[in-house]
């Protein structure tokens, strides 16, 4: 079970996500959170796999909440979720750590792949609006910025994975393209992490990009 902490202001909101998370799927809903501010306390009674956190909320929003929490060690990833129109908001999300973002209104079987994938330390960018959210994310004046020289650090293998993980794939389907095992893979970000000081995998996907390595739709 993956086990999922839900935050977000409207009760039918939640309501619907408990649907589409069941443990029939393989979800267990451990928390329920109606604003920001109850996230570290819920997070650190219920031990969730994922947060999956709405941006715009009345007290403290999804931004202020998951840099908070992720600033504590050992945080679960978080999952942003918000509306079609919220490109500044998700750039923000980025910026402050999340793993990635869905819209409210996602089909239930891609929020049950996202959430899977977030919670296996993967990252989640949803193709509807990720060009826009990264227009927003890169022209911010608190984006952070790289040094191109940095990729002259990983080695022939390392930017081929980079490559792979700018187009979405997962360790497991690196690992069948590139036919090495999954630990070899494991290895390889880790190294591609430290080596380009990136904070997750959401910032390797949006750091491919930036570079012209990979891309969504290649595959």
């Amino acid at each position: 079970m993956i086990r999922v902490l839900l935050v977000d202001d409207q009760e039918l909101v939640r309501a619907g996500l408990r649907g589409i998370l069941r443990e029939v799927f393989g979800f267990d809903i451990v928390g329920e959170c109606g604003d920001g501010g109850e996230v570290a306390a819920a997070v650190a009674s219920c031990r969730p796999d994922v947060v999956l956190m709405d941006v715009r909320m009345p007290v403290l929003d999804g931004v202020t909440a998951t840099r908070q929490l992720l600033a504590e060690p050992g945080a679960p990833p978080v999952l942003a979720l918000t509306t079609f129109d919220d490109d500044e908001a998700l750039a923000g999300m980025l910026r402050a750590g999340a793993a990635g973002f869905v819209l409210k209104g996602i089909p239930a079987a891609d929020l049950q792949q996202a959430v899977r994938i977030v919670a296996e330390g993967g990252a989640w960018l949803d193709p509807s609006v990720t060009s826009r959210v990264l227009s927003v994310y890169r022209e911010a004046p608190a984006a952070p910025t790289r040094d191109d020289g940095a990729l002259a650090e990983l080695t022939a293998r390392e930017l081929e994975v980079l490559g792979l993980i700018g187009r979405g794939q997962t360790n497991a389907e690196i690992a069948r393209e590139l036919v090495v095992s999954a630990g070899t893979v494991k290895t390889h970000v880790h190294h591609i992490f430290a080596k380009l000081d990136l904070r997750n995998r959401a910032a390797a996907v949006i750091f491919a990009l930036d570079h012209d390595l990979g891309g969504p739709g290649e595959d």
